[in-house]
């Protein structure tokens, strides 16, 4: 038998990230037969029309225009003050929700909501999210001893299936003093989907009827890594103001990234945000989180953290930078639309499709799939229950295009599941 030298808790499988894995063998099949015969749709960043990085220019020019010392230094734990105020400002804009708010800065949003499950749930707790949802929520979780539960997104109509959550969320509320919900909203990683007001007020809804019971406590997770690719940034973030003076055992809390709405990927910067009626709690927020923040990754990315307050404060700056963003979710609005109508077309099943990055495709036995399209030369993700469809990093031509292939691929891998059942 072999040496094992790690602790029981960190043997995990040995294997690749299926995401990268397939990126990296897109990008070997653009060296060797060029990118215009390729069709890379593993990619969860926005990509131009050559397959080439988007970093916006209002972005980047600021950065580098910052001084070394501002880049340089250490950052406060809990994030520079500037910065904080300014993630207040460009989350929320004018729907600013009332009640006490404090935010804390993380690695990313990945690191919010490091930073929100380690500090409200318990070892061994449940945490409730849909069936489709971003593979790493486990990873997350499941280092610090949380398990990962769904409920069914779409019903059968392909509306939001609140049938469904209701179920599971109560189901956790039977067995637990913590019902934690991750809602990723508005633009769904990965199916594009972004709850509606009238969804929210059912959601808020279950969570007050929940709340009599005053030994409840109902967080509500909102990872919004993808609002600024929603298609109206005002209209996007109504929904904040509905988490106003709520139930002071109801606490949301918000993840900002600044991966997407920036291009700032690999800044790895975002913050938690908390919006509570108590003050105590929010108190409670602030101070554990900063605890979490010494004892992971001591302080943050401060060179981003002026970035993003030096734009967000300048009326002059933002207004600049948003007219950029503005034209990549042209371009993103465009690709999508593109995609959706071929797929109608070609009677392509997709999910609701709203906002965002992503399509996804509901299918059988997707890593075949997958590996059936690669003949193609068409890379995508296959999920537990389909394929997701980085419509962010594909041209328009190559989003008509790909809805006919996909279809093909999955009669093929349909056809052949008969043939060896037979």
């Amino acid at each position: 038998m072999s040496q094992s030298m790690v602790a029981k808790h960190s043997m995990w499988p040995r294997q690749k990230d299926i995401i990268f894995n397939l990126s990296e063998r897109a990008q070997r099949a653009e060296k060797s037969i060029g990118k215009d015969n390729v069709i890379n749709a593993t990619i969860g960043a926005l990509m131009d029309d050559y397959g080439t990085l988007i970093t916006m220019d209002t972005v980047y020019n600021e950065y580098k225009s910052l001084d070394n010392k501002d880049i340089s230094a250490y950052a406060s734990l809990e994030g520079q003050p500037d910065y904080l105020e300014a993630v207040k400002k460009v989350c929320f804009k004018e729907y600013m929700p009332d009640g006490y708010i404090k935010a804390v800065a993380s690695p990313g949003g990945s690191g919010a909501i490091k930073l929100a499950t380690w500090n409200y749930t318990e070892e061994g707790d449940q945490i409730l999210t849909s069936d489709w949802f971003w593979s790493p929520y486990v990873s997350i979780t499941e280092e610090t001893g949380r398990k990962v539960s769904t409920y069914q997104l779409f019903d059968e109509n392909n509306n939001f299936n609140f049938n469904s959550f209701k179920k599971e969320f109560l189901k956790i509320a039977s067995k637990q003093e913590r019902i934690f919900t991750i809602l990723n909203t508005p633009a769904h990683n990965p199916t594009g989907y972004s709850v509606s007001d009238d969804e929210w007020d059912k959601i808020i809804g279950l969570s007050k009827e929940v709340a009599t019971n005053p030994d409840k406590k109902i967080i509500l997770f909102v990872d919004i890594a993808y609002i600024d690719f929603a298609s109206d940034d005002n209209a996007s973030r109504k929904f904040f103001k509905k988490f106003s003076n709520l139930p002071e055992n109801i606490l949301v809390i918000v993840g900002f990234s600044m991966s997407k709405g920036f291009t700032a990927y690999g800044m790895r910067m975002g913050a938690a945000i908390c919006i509570t009626a108590s003050e105590n709690v929010a108190e409670e927020f602030y101070y554990g989180c900063v605890h979490s923040c010494r004892a992971n990754w001591s302080n943050c990315n401060r060179g981003a953290m002026k970035l993003l307050s030096n734009i967000v404060q300048d009326e002059e700056k933002f207004e600049k930078y948003t007219q950029e963003k503005t034209l990549y979710k042209e371009m993103l609005k465009r690709r999508a639309k593109v995609f959706v109508e071929e797929a109608e077309k070609v009677g392509l099943d997709i999910l609701p499709y709203r906002d965002g990055f992503f399509v996804s495709i509901p299918c059988d036995n997707p890593r075949e799939v997958c590996e059936e399209l690669t003949k193609d030369n068409l890379y995508l993700v296959p999920l537990k229950a389909g394929l997701r469809f980085a419509v962010c990093a594909v041209n328009e031509n190559k989003c008509k295009v790909s809805p006919s292939i996909i279809k093909n691929a999955l009669q093929y891998i349909k056809n052949q599941k008969v043939v060896e059942k037979n």
